[in-house]
């Protein structure tokens, strides 16, 4: 079975946990890391997500995991927030950020530039614009590697 028909199946049984619990799924990944395969479900809920509520909605997913056995690899599975530097991957995690500083990685540089960080100001399927420093800036999505919130440390 391929790795994202696993990490598909594996948030068709994710999802109905965390409504449960008025969670939110951020994010499921099936990858190999080493000799290692891991399942992991990023997770968050307003005002952040504690130790107790991985672990409740790990129980609840492994139990489900259990049932249906359709990963034939040993896998470790994980289950946790995704952190404040998360990538923004769904249309929610880009309107959510909409206003706020991001930083941008692209594949390939632009104008010598591979690296952005300014105000996410729109997003579309297609591209995304940022403010940096004043220079409204457009990039296209397939052009990008990474984005995410920026802080200042």
């Amino acid at each position: 079975m391929a790795k994202i028909d696993i990490a598909s199946r594996a948030e068709a049984l994710l999802v109905p946990i965390l409504e449960e619990n008025h969670f939110e799924l951020v994010d499921v990944e099936y990858v190999k890391e080493g000799n290692d395969f891991y399942l992991r479900g990023y997770i968050d809920k307003e005002g952040g997500i504690a130790v107790d509520d991985c672990e409740m909605v790990s129980r609840a997913f492994e139990k489900k995991l259990d049932e249906e056995d359709f990963i034939t690899d040993p896998y470790i599975l994980e289950i946790s927030s995704p952190g404040l530097t998360r990538p923004l991957k769904k249309e929610r995690d880009y309107q959510r950020n909409l206003g706020k500083p991001v930083e941008i990685h692209l594949y390939k540089p632009l104008n010598k530039q591979k690296d952005f960080c300014g105000i996410l100001k729109a997003f579309d399927g297609d591209t995304v614009t940022i403010d940096e420093d004043g220079q409204e800036i457009t990039l296209e999505r397939s052009g990008i590697s990474m984005i995410r919130q920026y802080f200042e440390w």
